[in-house]
């Protein structure tokens, strides 16, 4: 702005109260476009995506599904190691939820904020559960002597349920 140019120059027209007028107003308000929803946040979803993406994304949640469920039939090469099919159904269930958030709760459209509010929140939960490690670990070290005497111990448990198992096939027509 130079020395002699005034404020109506460089801001538009003034008002006799002193404020610009409402289309100078308008106009600084979005950018210049004169598109009230320009900043982002208007009521147009047409850009999520439509139908298709949302059957899309309702058949790889099928798919998931079917491959969770197809962990406990006999097609499944690793029946002898549940670990591994627990495994796998928990990257398949974090999967699932992934997309069900991006697509369906519409987080994938949302601003970069919401990394503000997702990240912080989550290496908080992650802390919190390394934090329980030890008072799990260690729940027994100091337990009462009462405690001690009546927990369950994992020989106990399978030798009741061999004796169990035993007595049925000793008298099946008792059960």
């Amino acid at each position: 702005m130079s020395e002699h140019s005034s404020p109506a120059d460089s801001h538009g027209p003034i008002t006799r109260a002193g404020a610009l007028s409402p289309s100078v107003a308008a106009h600084d308000h979005d950018g210049g476009h004169g598109d009230p929803h320009a900043d982002g946040h208007g009521d147009d979803h047409g850009s999520h995506g439509g139908i298709g993406q949302y059957l899309a994304v309702f058949a790889a949640l099928c798919v998931l599904t079917t491959m969770s469920f197809l962990t406990y039939s006999s097609v499944w090469p690793w029946r002898d190691e549940p670990h591994v099919g627990w495994a796998f159904m928990m990257a398949v269930s974090c999967t699932k939820a992934m997309l069900v958030v991006l697509f369906f709760m519409h987080v994938l459209w949302e601003a970069n904020w919401k990394y503000v509010l997702t990240i912080p929140a989550a290496m908080m939960a992650i802390f919190l559960a390394l934090m329980l490690i030890p008072d799990v670990g260690l729940r027994n070290r100091m337990a009462a002597q009462e405690r001690v005497l009546h927990m369950a111990r994992p020989s106990d448990v399978l030798l009741m349920e061999r004796a169990a198992e035993s007595q049925v096939l000793a008298d099946p027509a008792s059960h």
